[in-house]
């Protein structure tokens, strides 16, 4: 990628909302992802070069490395919250909404880490097979394996909650 002017700006301004937004689905507390999110772009501040070929799937890896190490200093005792979302058509629809995210937040923290993981960056961020694998360490068929066996766990998570309502 070519980061010509105030390269931070611009990475800022093409994948801030993103990385904030996976890390809201990582950790489920909107102030831990704003300070991660910071010190995401504060690390890119530090050590963004033009020889970083994909700079999206490098601040995914940062923002995940941040993540995990503040996770491993609290003992895996990040503080939930439910991220709100600015819908309000009417309250009826609202509170549909906002059962229908709880049971899929409930669904994918069911799921185990590493498969949590691919999920939130293959269709919450929108990263690649080849990035993901990038990004958490993984092969491209690893990463494959696990986003199917996830999304099948998930398909059950999810009819189980129909059963019981």
């Amino acid at each position: 990628m070519e980061l010509g002017g105030d390269p931070l700006a611009k990475v800022y301004e093409l994948y801030s909302r993103e990385i904030f937004a996976y890390l809201c689905a990582l950790s489920g507390s909107v102030a831990l992802a704003e300070d991660l999110t910071q010190e995401t772009f504060l690390k890119a501040l530090l050590s963004l070069d033009d020889s970083h070929k994909n700079v999206r799937a490098w601040l995914y890896a940062v923002a995940r490395n941040l993540y995990y190490d503040r996770a491993r200093r609290a003992g895996f005792e990040i503080p939930e919250e439910n991220p709100e979302s600015g819908f309000a058509e009417g309250p009826e629809d609202e509170l549909q909404r906002k059962a229908l995210r709880n049971e899929l937040r409930s669904a994918l923290m069911r799921l185990d880490e590493r498969k949590r993981e691919v999920i939130l960056l293959q269709y919450f961020s929108g990263l690649s097979v080849r990035e993901i694998a990038s990004v958490t360490g993984l092969s491209q068929e690893n990463v494959r394996v696990l986003a199917f066996r996830a999304k099948k766990e998930l398909k059950r998570f999810l009819e189980e909650n129909d059963e019981i309502r």
